[in-house]
């Protein structure tokens, strides 16, 4: 009977990985009060869930549902309104179907859980939306930095309150990079910038535009050249129709005179 209870709990429990985007933190929460797991039944994927439903510690706290995983690993996907496990056909990019080795244009029929939480989800995925009052050990007490930084011209300019006319190759963030051995030194690494705006980038726009405008006049040119080839041809092909009428109405009237 003891077994029997403990398994029953064992297939009530549901994690929740709990992601904050502000301090790039992530917890994983086990849950087993049925109470608690059954605020969150019936609920779709990019919905709200209020934090205190889930407990104390929660208060505050508002949750937005960004996916999850039921208990043989299949996941849930957005837009298919069941709370059951289907097949669907997936192509190559389909959420749920990565397409190792499928071909331009192949579908698979590929199995997924509907984007309605039940029972028979394992794990939930949850984004922080508000922060409550209360702190979360791991989850917004500590700040995990971020390795990379932007890469692209504008998203740099964005992160620095840069204008147009400074220089962004000096914002630019550099990962520091340890050294292979004791004999070498260590080095940084750094993004290449994308969508930047050069001397060399605007000539080549300008040549471009120019190479664009050489084609037009030209083929203006040699359309203007070919409209006038071509009525001189069809004059001289009148004036040649009119020589051989003419040649045949002497010859009948010559015949007619005889």
């Amino acid at each position: 009977y003891r077994g029997s209870r403990q398994a029953l709990r064992r297939a009530a429990a549901m994690k929740l990985n709990i992601a904050n985007p502000s301090t790039g933190c992530q917890k994983l929460y086990e849950i087993e009060d049925e109470k608690k797991l059954r605020t969150l039944y019936d609920k779709r994927l990019a919905t709200e869930v209020d934090g205190s439903d889930l407990g104390e510690e929660f208060a505050g706290y508002i949750f937005k549902v960004m996916g999850g995983q039921d208990k043989q690993g299949f996941p849930m996907k957005q837009g298919v309104l069941t709370a059951d496990r289907v097949r669907l056909m997936m192509a190559k990019g389909d959420q749920g179907c990565r397409g190792y080795g499928m071909r331009k244009g192949e579908r698979y029929r590929k199995s997924c859980r509907g984007c309605i939480i039940s029972h028979n989800i394992a794990v939930l995925h949850l984004v922080i939306v508000k922060k409550g009052d209360a702190e979360l050990e791991g989850l917004t007490d500590k700040q995990i930095p971020r390795r990379l930084g932007p890469k692209r011209a504008s998203k740099i300019r964005k992160l620095f309150a840069l204008s147009k006319e400074d220089d962004v190759r000096k914002y630019v963030i550099r990962r520091e990079v340890p050294a292979k051995s004791e004999d070498k030194k260590p080095g940084s690494k750094a993004p290449k910038i994308q969508r930047l705006v050069t001397p060399i980038s605007l000539q080549r726009k300008r040549h471009r535009l120019a190479v664009k405008k050489a084609r037009q006049v030209k083929a203006k040119s040699e359309a203007a050249a070919y409209q006038k080839l071509l009525a001189l041809r069809q004059k001289e092909a009148r004036e040649k129709k009119a020589e051989k009428m003419s040649q045949r109405r002497s010859q009948r009237s010559s015949q007619a005179s005889m």
